[in-house]
């Protein structure tokens, strides 16, 4: 979609270049050094062209005196050109082939991230996202007094364990009714929606005159708590981070590294991020200042998105907007059609 006013055609492959240059150099593109690319024009046309650009948003001169250098504006106009001229990209045979020994869908996944980070030279991530799974049987098994193991079975035959301590004692024969009872009423429910039901029953003034439900419904909102299915998420390159430091700005360039750095050890915000890219479906591009939170607009991510009815898969690239974003997104894009393949024939 594009999200910029319609340049004139030779204003837009002036910007288009500026851009380019900026992404290889990491220094200011100045008119003179335009003059020598063969557009055909005087020095001072490009002056003209170059410093309504600025005006209109699309770069900025970060010193007097100095060239211009994109702003996101300008790297989203280059973007949106090359999502529009260019051709779908073909998954390469030897990949799929790489893809296919891995196994299970993870490790496809862990093999897709080391891929992608290899072809566009940046970091890289693949992650995997169960859809909300089905609620299908629990047992509650005693350890001690004040300890229980819930034993529960999901969606698929996918078999969770977890210790819980509730604030009241339960002897084995009420465990055992509280099971039965949960996996009566709840049998096929979404995990998600179980919870939500067992929180909106304890609301009920019935619990009050129902001892039985009332117990059962205290140990389920201990079991269902944060036990939905976690993402696999998969991260390669991170020493590539250093390689688009531009010569110009040193402290932006700080900055950014130290973000991406510390989204890749927190991991939980770099799912989010993630997350807010996997709600358009297919190849997305999200440039700086389009991040809604501050501290990811010095940042551009690249991501394919698959559903497959079970999971929903990404996998991308994440960088500083100064991004090779030509290899980024052919890399991606074949990627992710090689991922495809893959999985839907496993």
């Amino acid at each position: 979609m594009t999200r910029h006013p319609e340049l004139p055609e030779r204003d837009r492959r002036i910007l288009a270049e500026v851009v380019l240059a900026y992404i290889e150099q990491g220094e200011p593109i100045s008119s003179l050094w335009l003059a020598g690319r063969g557009f055909g024009v005087s020095s001072a046309t490009l002056r003209g062209v170059m410093a309504r650009l600025e005006e209109q948003g699309y770069v900025r001169q970060p010193h007097t005196s100095a060239g211009r250098v994109p702003t996101d504006l300008g790297y989203r106009s280059y973007v949106d050109r090359i999502m529009a001229e260019r051709r779908t990209a073909r998954s390469a045979p030897q990949v799929e082939e790489r893809l296919r020994r891995a196994g299970t869908v993870e490790d496809v996944l862990s093999h897709a991230s080391q891929e992608i980070s290899r072809a566009s030279h940046q970091v890289a991530f693949a992650i995997s996202r169960t859809t909300d799974t089905s609620f299908e049987h629990l047992d509650f098994v005693p350890l001690d007094a004040t300890k229980i193991l819930v034993v529960l079975v999901s969606g698929g035959g996918r078999i969770s364990h977890k210790v819980i301590e509730p604030e009241e004692p339960y002897v084995r024969d009420e465990l055992q009714q509280a099971a039965n009872y949960l996996n009566t009423e709840f049998k096929g429910c979404s995990l998600s929606g179980v919870r939500q039901q067992v929180l909106d029953r304890l609301r009920e003034e019935r619990t009050l005159y129902d001892q039985l439900m009332a117990r059962a419904l205290r140990l389920a909102s201990t079991t269902f708590d944060g036990l939905e299915p976690k993402p696999s998420i998969f991260i390669q390159g991170t020493s590539l981070v250093f390689d688009m430091a531009p010569a110009d700005d040193p402290e932006t360039a700080l900055a950014t590294m130290r973000t991406l750095v510390r989204m890749m050890e927190e991991k939980t915000r770099l799912v989010q991020l993630i997350d807010a890219c996997m709600d358009a479906k297919g190849l997305t591009v999200v440039i700086g200042s389009e991040h809604l939170d501050p501290d990811l607009q010095r940042l551009s991510v690249v991501t394919s998105t698959y559903v497959d009815g079970r999971r929903t898969s990404a996998v991308g690239v994440i960088g500083p907007t100064r991004m090779r974003y030509s290899r980024a997104i052919n890399a991606v894009d074949s990627l992710s059609r090689a991922i495809n393949k893959v999985l839907e024939n496993s």
